[in-house]
């Protein structure tokens, strides 16, 4: 009867015990049901620059910030709204030469592991750019993203996005076609907010 004590001590140790592990380790692994972006974007646009102080070419850099807020409707699929905004700088004395702001909304997949998330998105909606982007003045255009990134979960409400990579096309009338295909870079951090 002694030795079955400790057997028993031990089964009894390991049914109190291993719900509570399986229970803590659900919970840390959680989907968040908002998660909130916000960092920084550059983007290389492949649009006729007609911006005083920007030689004249067929793309030029802009950089700026921007917001994500995704509604994770599942594990993995969630519901992106993207809101940025970019400068264009005059290349002789660094003022602001012209202005772009895009608001676009999508689906986004995510394949969430432990500690990382990559995903893949498509977001469509608009871009507004000032004088100087494309041929015409302050103009609403169609603008559509394609690409993905990665984030890294820090801690139970915290993720850090290294990168953001995707596609980006925009419709300004530019004197040479009304389709520009672009390129946009992001990094910043992420705030995940509730339980799903």
């Amino acid at each position: 009867m002694p030795r079955t004590l400790p057997a028993l001590f031990t089964l009894a140790l390991f049914v109190v015990v291993f719900p509570a592990l399986t229970r803590a380790q659900s919970t840390e692994d959680l989907t968040a049901r908002f998660e909130a972006y916000g960092g920084y974007y550059y983007v290389r646009f492949n649009v006729n620059a007609n911006v005083q102080g920007v030689p004249p070419s067929q793309a030029f850099n802009a950089n700026g910030g921007g917001v994500q807020l995704e509604y994770n409707a599942t594990d993995r699929l969630g519901l992106v709204g993207d809101f940025a905004g970019y400068a264009v700088s005059n290349a002789s004395n660094g003022a602001l030469a012209a202005v772009a702001a895009t608001y676009m909304f999508g689906p986004r997949l995510n394949f969430r592991r432990r500690r990382i998330n990559p995903f893949a998105q498509a977001l469509f909606g608009g871009i507004f750019g000032t004088h100087g982007i494309g041929n015409a003045s302050n103009q609403n255009r169609f603008a559509m993203t394609a690409g993905g990134g990665i984030d890294f979960k820090l801690s139970a409400h915290l993720s850090l996005r290294p990168v953001q990579a995707e596609y980006v096309m925009t419709t300004f009338p530019d004197g040479l076609n009304n389709r520009q295909n672009n390129f946009r870079y992001g990094a910043g951090v992420v705030l995940r907010l509730g339980r799903r």
